[in-house]
């Protein structure tokens, strides 16, 4: 990948800490957002157009005009004055002297502002589209047909409609990856956290120009990668794909 000017060190080797803890960051952001947004999407389709549906609905629309920039911002804003959680970095002084058990606790509350500010940016789209796959599926001939044969409401929900609702649910997965990615490189400069973002930005300002086209092809690589992600995912779930 070519030597950096700035650090007067070959780019792969600096690239690769920083795209582990990247890596650490986006991974647990996606599989949190997820597993709270499937209860929410799938919960909010079960009551659709009653008080809860309004609720998760109105709280997706406020989080979806809410710019990243403003919600990493104000987190971190509360984070500072309250003083209850780290404002920066990745791991505290002298992290490294600290037992197993105490460091892992104190990367998990490093972790936490980030993580939180990315699981919020992502619920709105996460959310939205769980309870519109879910709420056609329920709109099934299938579906009310099973209903009628006395199947439970909430077996249908969790049995039958998520399933049959997974394919663009398991597309939409692969793509958050990457939209997870682009968005936790303004997250990471914001808070201070040791990823690509803040290497880059430097690298950028810096005229770096063989860190910033391997981080780019990072980034792309990652992407690429959560897409396949996806389609074998795909492939695993659905046996129509498998039969053609």
């Amino acid at each position: 990948m070519g030597y950096s000017f700035a650090y007067n060190a070959p780019v792969g080797s600096l690239l690769a800490v920083r795209a582990r803890n990247t890596l650490l960051l986006t991974i647990t952001s996606t599989l949190l957002a997820w597993m709270i947004a499937l209860p929410l999407g799938v919960w909010s389709a079960e009551y659709a157009g009653r008080w809860v549906d309004r609720a998760v609905t109105g709280t997706s629309a406020i989080l979806l005009i809410i710019p990243d920039i403003a919600l990493a911002l104000g987190l971190l804003m509360i984070a500072v004055q309250s003083r209850l959680l780290p404002a920066g970095g990745m791991a505290s002084v002298g992290a490294e002297s600290l037992p197993l058990g105490a460091r892992a606790w104190d990367l998990m509350r490093h972790m936490f502002l980030p993580a939180v500010i990315l699981i919020l940016s992502a619920q709105p789209i996460l959310v939205r589209h769980v309870r519109a796959a879910v709420a056609e599926t329920l709109g099934e001939a299938y579906a009310r047909a099973a209903e009628a044969h006395g199947i439970p409401r909430r077996r249908l929900l969790w049995r039958y409609a998520l399933p049959a609702a997974a394919n663009p649910l398991i597309s939409l997965f692969g793509f958050s990856i990457g939209t997870l990615l682009s968005g936790s490189l303004l997250v990471e400069v914001v808070t201070s956290w040791p990823g690509l973002g803040p290497f880059l930005l430097e690298a950028i300002l810096a005229r770096d120009l063989y860190v910033v086209i391997a981080g780019v092809l990072l980034s792309t690589l990652f992407l690429v990668a959560g897409n396949l992600v996806a389609d074998v995912a795909l492939y695993w779930a659905d046996p129509r794909i498998r039969t053609e």
